[in-house]
């Protein structure tokens, strides 16, 4: 008996090496996705790790196909989980923003002319694939332009959903990994939306569609209307974005509970609110703004996250406002993508789209459903066992602490751990709690919207954490 365990021991020992001894790649690729591998791709420094970057067809017939770009883990790939990261908008790409401005391995500079190592990139911890959904938005499309009008939450969930159980077919090595969504913005609605679908479907799931889903974790998340936008009003008055009068007509004025309440009265107030943001980056209040962009008039034409009671209205604002990081950033990633080498080495626009790439779609004309809260979705996700972060970079004035604060609240949750400080590096990174189910909200002292962007360090410790299940560290020590 004792000869069998050191049997077993020594050959799960013996597989572990042979794992190993495959280097950085972990598994040996199929032909359809050695296909799909990156090579010269340009301004790319040596990396020891593979990516790969193409488009999976949805469904037969259909002429829908969206846009991917994966990167194995640094180290190890097979031993990693992996990770789905969305961005917002709706209608912004997750390439333009994650991959290439915040938290993947290759960050596009010197006006899109280079590309540079993110030594806090998140495939230090894990496989990360970055995916522009819906159709239309970066480099994925459609062949029907009739798709493009009936876009929103419920499409975007089901193509995400078709997309991955196609990928998982080109990638199965995959396939046994604990996989968790990410993402930040809007993505408040496309993570646990998308999550929830998998853990419905993957109830009736065949062996070769199952998809083992173990979290989501959301960052500035679009949660719930009402208290978004409550939070969103408080945060500009306690920052002294706004006046005191200002605050008070818009809190008298406007019912952010239905964007049909909202009088002409409320929409002039917003006016002036929005307007006491034109010359600071409401997504980092603290950050520089473009001023290349801002000499040349080519302000950003879309948010990562559209206030939708105010879209509605004849006074929209929004579009105009300027944002961007390096500050500069945004500009370049625009100029890189749209370079037919940078296309030609990832496998990308092999239909000759009649468009250039956009950072956030300028081809979707309206978005069709969005519901005004995600709450009841999270509860439901914390009831099936599922892991659940919300993080909150608090300079940013879009979707800002406050919202995320409120919106929190309306769960009702008991608090197991109270709001305490945690540390990176023997500094403060931001505060947190935990509640009951699984939730921790923690914040990111510091950051803006795009927290991998602008506190890097801290955020690859706090997704780190996530994926580990591990408290936050609570002392310097």
């Amino acid at each position: 008996m004792l000869g069998i365990w050191k049997w077993l021991a020594w050959s799960v020992i013996l597989k572990s090496v042979l794992v190993m001894g495959l280097g950085s790649e972990g598994y040996k690729m199929n032909k359809e996705a050695e296909a799909d591998r990156v090579t010269n791709l340009p301004g790319q420094p040596s990396v020891p790790f593979s990516h790969y970057a193409g488009y999976v067809n949805l469904r037969p017939n259909e002429g829908k196909a969206l846009f991917y770009w994966f990167f194995q883990a640094q180290h190890q790939p097979s031993l990693k989980p992996l990770v789905l990261w969305l961005n917002g908008g709706p209608g912004c790409s997750s390439v333009a923003y994650g991959a290439t401005q915040e938290l993947g391995p290759f960050l596009v500079r010197n006006n899109g002319t280079q590309l540079v190592l993110n030594h806090f990139s998140w495939n230090k911890a894990a496989n990360i694939l970055f995916l522009e959904s819906p159709v239309g938005v970066g480099f994925s499309y459609t062949n029907n332009s009739e798709d493009l009008h009936k876009l929103g939450d419920k499409i975007t969930a089901i193509d995400s959903h078709a997309f991955l159980v196609g990928w998982f077919k080109r990638f199965p090595h995959f396939k046994s990994h604990d996989f968790y969504i990410a993402g930040e913005s809007y993505a408040g609605h496309y993570v646990p939306q998308l999550a929830e679908l998998i853990y419905k479907r993957n109830k009736q799931a065949r062996k070769d569609s199952y998809i083992n889903l173990k979290g989501i974790m959301m960052g500035n998340a679009v949660l719930n209307e009402e208290t978004d936008q409550r939070g969103f009003i408080e945060y500009a008055w306690s920052h002294a974005i706004i006046s005191d009068k200002l605050y008070n007509d818009i809190v008298r004025e406007c019912d952010f509970r239905s964007s049909d309440n909202l009088t002409q009265v409320c929409l002039d107030n917003f006016k002036g609110f929005l307007e006491a943001y034109s010359d600071i980056d409401i997504y980092s209040i603290y950050s520089p703004v473009c001023l290349n962009s801002l000499d040349q008039k080519q302000l950003s034409t879309k948010p990562l996250a559209a206030p939708r009671f105010f879209s509605k209205s004849k006074h929209d604002l929004w579009h105009i406002l300027p944002s961007g990081y390096d500050p500069c950033t945004e500009d370049y990633v625009t100029k890189y993508f749209n370079r037919e080498d940078v296309q030609r080495a990832l496998h990308a626009n092999l239909t000759n789209l009649p468009y250039s790439y956009s950072p956030c779609s300028d081809v979707i004309p309206k978005w069709n459903d969005s519901p005004d809260t995600v709450l009841p979705i999270i509860q439901k996700l914390l009831k099936a066992g599922l892991r659940v972060w919300i993080y909150s970079g608090d300079t940013d004035g879009r979707v800002p602490v406050t919202s995320t604060r409120y919106s929190l609240k309306e769960m009702r949750l008991r608090i197991e751990e109270g709001w305490r400080a945690w540390f990176h590096k023997q500094q403060v990174g931001g505060w947190m709690m935990r509640y009951e189910g699984g939730l921790t909200l923690a914040t990111v002292r510091g950051a803006g919207h795009q927290v991998p962007l602008l506190a890097p360090e801290q955020a690859l410790s706090l997704f780190t954490h996530f994926l580990s299940a591990t408290a936050l560290p609570p002392s310097r020590s």
